[in-house]
C-alpha cells in the first residue's frame, strides 16, 4: 500500500475550516500543516501544526495544498506552489482577474503539475444526476437554464463582489451541466448594502448551442435559495443544491375539450417525478477526487483552464453592466467531461 499523500492547507475563513476538517479525515492523506498568520491554535485540527508562513509548510514537505486564503492572494500563494513543485487545489474562483488566472494556468501547466479549483457545486448530488440524465437525452433539446442564488450578507467576503464570489457557481455549473459555452452576456448590477463591490446581479446569457441562460445572484436577501431550472423540449429539470434534491416536470401528453386551451400550442402540465439520489457531501467527494488525481488515478477535476474560463466569464459580466451592452465572448476550447 502506497504511502499517504502529504497534504497543506492555507487560510482558515469558513471554507478553510471546512477543509480541514474533510482533509483530516480523509484516507490516504495526512494533513501535515495549515497555514494562517491570525486564526487561533484551536482552530486547527488535534494535532496538526498551525504555521504563520507558506515557506513554513513547504519545508514540511506537501504534495500538495489547498488554497483557501482570499482571492485577492491565490495568484501570490499559487505560483508559490507552482514554484516549489507543489500541485494545488485553489478555491473558487481561480483568481481576481482574468491575467492573473492566465498566469497561475501557465505556472502550473508548464510544470506538469496536477492543479485543480474548488468549484463545489460539480459534486452536488442534485447537479451530478442532472449532467449525467441530459447527457442521456432525457430532456431533449435544451432551451434554457435559469439559476437563482441568493441569501443574506456573507460577512467573511471582503475582497470581491457577489459575481465573483457567488455567480462564478452558476457560470461554472451551467457550462459544465450543458456541455456548451457562453458566446454572450448581458448583465446589470447594482450596490446597495455601502460596500465598494456590487452586491446583486442580474445577467442573460446565450451559450454555444443557442440555448439561454439567466443568472439572478444577490446577498441581499433573507431567503436563502440555491435553484437551477434547465428547461427543454420535454419538460424540465429543478435542481435544489441546498437540498440536493433533483426534481423532473414533464410536459402533459393530455388532450383537453376546453377550446380556450386547445388552441394553445405550447405544452401542459405532466406528470413531475422527485428522484431518489444517494446524496454524499459535495467537499468529501471533491477533495476524493482530486486526491486521485494527484496519485494518478483520475482526472475528475474542475481544470485550472476551465476555472480560467469561468473568470473570464465572470470578467465579461462585470464589463456588460458598466459599459451596459452585451459583450460578446471568445470561444474558450477548454470545455470537458469532468
Amino acid at each position: 500500500m502506497s504511502a499517504p499523500l502529504r497534504a497543506g492547507l492555507i487560510g482558515l475563513g469558513v471554507m478553510g475550516r471546512n477543509h480541514a476538517r474533510v482533509l483530516n479525515g480523509l484516507d490516504g492523506v495526512d494533513l501535515v500543516g495549515v497555514v494562517d498568520p491570525v486564526a487561533k491554535p484551536d482552530s486547527v485540527p488535534h494535532g496538526v501544526p498551525l504555521l504563520k508562513t507558506l515557506p513554513e509548510l513547504l519545508e514540511l514537505g506537501v504534495d500538495y495544498a489547498v488554497v483557501a486564503c482570499p482571492t485577492a492572494r491565490h495568484e501570490e500563494v499559487g505560483l508559490a506552489l507552482a514554484e516549489a513543485g507543489v500541485g494545488a487545489l485553489v478555491e473558487k474562483p481561480l483568481a481576481d482577474s482574468v491575467e492573473a488566472a492566465e498566469r497561475m494556468v501557465k505556472a502550473f501547466e508548464s510544470r506538469g503539475l496536477v492543479a485543480g479549483v474548488g468549484h463545489i457545486e460539480r459534486y452536488n448530488p442534485s447537479l451530478q444526476s442532472m449532467r449525467a440524465r441530459l447527457e442521456a437525452g432525457e430532456l431533449g433539446e435544451v432551451f434554457q437554464v435559469v439559476t437563482r442564488r441568493q441569501g443574506p450578507f456573507p460577512h467573511r467576503i471582503a475582497d470581491v463582489g457577489v459575481v465573483k464570489d457567488l455567480a462564478t457557481h452558476d457560470i461554472d455549473l451551467t457550462a459544465w451541466v450543458t456541455g456548451q459555452d457562453y458566446v454572450s452576456i448581458s448583465a446589470h448590477t447594482v450596490a446597495r448594502s455601502g460596500r465598494p463591490h456590487e452586491d446583486m446581479v442580474a445577467a442573460v446569457g446565450r451559450l454555444a448551442d443557442g440555448s439561454m441562460v439567466n443568472h439572478l445572484v444577490n446577498w441581499l436577501s433573507p431567503l436563502k435559495e440555491r435553484t437551477t431550472v434547465v428547461t427543454g423540449e420535454r419538460g424540465c429539470f429543478v435542481a435544489d443544491t441546498l437540498t440536493a434534491d433533483l426534481t423532473f416536470y414533464a410536459n402533459g401528453e393530455l388532450s383537453t375539450e376546453w377550446e380556450a386551451l386547445r388552441a394553445f400550442r405550447g405544452v401542459s402540465e405532466g406528470d413531475m417525478i422527485r428522484y431518489a439520489i444517494p446524496k454524499r457531501e459535495p467537499l468529501l467527494v471533491e477533495h476524493e477526487r482530486f486526491r486521485d488525481a494527484v496519485r494518478g488515478d483520475g482526472d475528475d477535476i474542475v481544470t485550472l483552464r476551465q476555472g480560467l474560463r469561468t473568470v473570464e466569464v465572470s470578467a465579461a459580466v462585470l464589463e456588460s453592466a458598466r459599459r451596459g451592452e452585451t459583450v460578446s465572448l471568445r470561444p474558450s476550447g477548454v470545455l470537458g467531461a469532468v
